[in-house]
């Protein structure tokens, strides 16, 4: 194997000696982070998800007015019966 050419390396060339080098400046460091447009709304899903497991299913301020209404003897006439039986019979497709 041959090398040739290598290019204009002297052995015996004098070495320029200009004096100690500086130290470079050194700065605070800065560190950084930038998050995606995607990255930020699976973070809003995930903390809204979180936020929606720890509510209660049940509205039990709506359950007490139900329970305060109903042991109300006045509220429960002919009018609001029928308002439910037809409530109940639209849920369930019988109207």
């Amino acid at each position: 194997m041959t090398i040739e050419g290598i290019g204009p390396i002297q052995p015996n060339q004098p070495v320029n000696r200009t004096g100690r080098a500086q130290e470079p400046q050194r700065s605070a460091p800065s560190d950084s982070v930038a998050f995606s447009d995607e990255a930020r709304l699976k973070a809003d899903v995930y903390r809204l998800q979180q936020d929606v497991r720890a509510t209660d299913d049940v509205r039990t301020d709506r359950i007490a007015e139900a329970k305060a209404k109903l042991q109300d003897p006045s509220y429960l006439n002919d009018a609001v019966l029928n308002t439910v039986a037809d409530r109940v019979m639209d849920v369930f497709g019988l109207s």
